[in-house]
């Protein structure tokens, strides 16, 4: 019989959600996809079969006479040609009757993964096999999803999307914890003339230009940070979603965080609903509740000077975080960002006007002359999610703040230029793409948020 259709398996699943799959009851079907499990029972097998269009597998039953189908095994890809039977009283809602399955691509005995639980950290030496495992089939899954739904927002919003350069020859934090890139070890300066050319930390500096033309525009790449952090939170490659927006002061910068977020994990676990039922049962089981709380609570604003009181307070009533010297001025750890959101607001708060010596020389002086208009969304359970500030626009301050941290003033010179002409407000943040997917997800450690991750003293190939 001549197959009429051909369907994914998310196809299927989405005539379940709109109570339509009724209709292919008794179609005959063909699908690829590779085997989850095969269970034999006398004369009758059935074959889990997923294709990575969902989180979802087809059940497929076959008799004892498909040579090929005995034969499969956990890994192998097959082909499969059937009846569907819509099955609602049955655990899944349909299963496949096959009458032909093929064995396309079988494994041998060096496949690693089994039909066991496997940790996390085994699967991190097999980054070829462990996007078919559930937890990271659902992962990068959830990951692609996001990044859809940054796009749709920040193009329904009226941004442009900035390619910003990977090379550069300016560090935007001022740090210098990058990777220098040359093509001659013992000539650095040969290839582009220039011997401190190496790796982006970030595209902000590049993109401001477009800001103060286009109105509203955004980055999303990767970008390197050479910092030697073995953390959970620490890569040496990720990406980043970077908006520039002129006009905008720092309490309108909150509100677009907000919004922004709010609508991407909204429309993320919507649509991701089978990969979020994965997560809450065996990843994080306060998963739904934390996400619903994300996005129908209000983010609170607390300026930073209010965090260091509460914070003191709590050292007084005897609360003992690894550093106790809470004083004006101090850069504040995940412990502290742990207990601020986790057990003194309960919830994501903006932390608002730093001190200037711990944040980025862009950043607009505020008059008391010693704090600037920066802004850090502080998420339990994830730490800081986003960070980003009101830009100074004053050359002769940008300048002087410039010369204050001993900066080479002749390699940002083009970057001043636009304080010198036509200057305007202008507010941005950066938002590191892996902290949004552990939030999303449950998962607690940023290498298993990464398809292939590259961190400090881990990079497999």
């Amino acid at each position: 019989m001549e197959i009429e259709q051909k369907y994914l398996i998310k196809d299927l699943f989405s005539k379940v959600d709109d109570q339509t799959i009724q209709e292919l009851d008794g179609a005959e079907l063909e699908f690829g996809g590779w085997v989850k499990a095969n269970r034999f029972f006398g004369d009758v097998g059935f074959i889990s079969v997923n294709d990575g269009s969902c989180f979802g597998s087809l059940q497929v039953v076959y008799k004892s006479t498909m040579a090929d189908a005995v034969a499969c095994r956990l890994g192998c890809s097959i082909s499969c040609k059937g009846v569907l039977k819509y099955t609602p009283e049955a655990k899944q809602p349909f299963e496949l009757e096959a009458n032909e399955v093929t064995l396309v691509g079988g494994v041998d005995d060096s496949y690693p993964l089994q039909k066991k639980k496997t940790s996390f950290e085994y699967l991190r030496d097999y980054p070829q096999w462990r996007m078919k495992t559930n937890t990271f089939n659902a992962v990068f899954r959830v990951r692609s999803t996001l990044a859809y739904y940054i796009h749709q927002y920040f193009h329904k919003k009226g941004y442009y999307w900035i390619h910003t350069p990977i090379l550069t020859a300016n560090d935007c934090e001022g740090e210098g914890q990058t990777f220098d890139v040359y093509a001659d070890k013992k000539h650095p300066e040969e290839f582009f003339n220039k011997d401190n050319v190496h790796l982006t930390v970030s595209g902000q500096l590049h993109v401001e230009p477009f800001a103060l033309a286009y109105g509203k525009v955004y980055t999303f790449g990767p970008t390197f940070r050479a910092e030697k952090s073995n953390t959970v939170r620490h890569a040496a490659e990720f990406w980043m979603i970077e908006p520039e927006i002129a006009w905008a002061h720092l309490s309108d910068l909150c509100d677009i965080e907000e919004d922004f977020l709010k609508f991407v994990v909204k429309n993320t676990v919507e649509e991701c609903k089978q990969d979020m039922a994965f997560f809450s049962q065996w990843v994080d089981k306060d998963l739904m509740a934390r996400l619903d709380s994300f996005v129908n609570t209000p983010f609170r604003r607390v300026k930073y000077e209010e965090a260091i009181e509460a914070l003191q307070k709590a050292v007084k009533e005897g609360h003992q975080f690894e550093v106790n010297d809470i004083q004006f001025g101090l850069d504040l750890g995940s412990e502290h960002e742990k207990y601020l959101t986790e057990v003194v607001y309960k919830g994501p708060i903006f932390l608002t006007d730093y001190p200037k010596d711990i944040k980025a020389f862009y950043m607009k002086q505020n008059a008391d002359g010693k704090t600037v208009g920066a802004v850090d969304l502080l998420v339990p359970g994830i730490g800081e999610l986003c960070g980003g500030s009101e830009r100074e626009v004053s050359y002769e301050k940008l300048r002087a703040r410039m010369e204050e941290l001993g900066m080479k003033l002749e390699a940002y010179d083009w970057y001043l230029d636009l304080r010198r002409s036509g200057s305007i407000p202008h507010s941005g943040f950066g938002l590191g793409f892996e902290r949004l997917v552990m939030l999303v997800t449950g998962m607690l450690n940023i290498r298993d948020t990464l398809p292939y991750p590259r961190c400090y003293k881990d990079m497999q190939f």
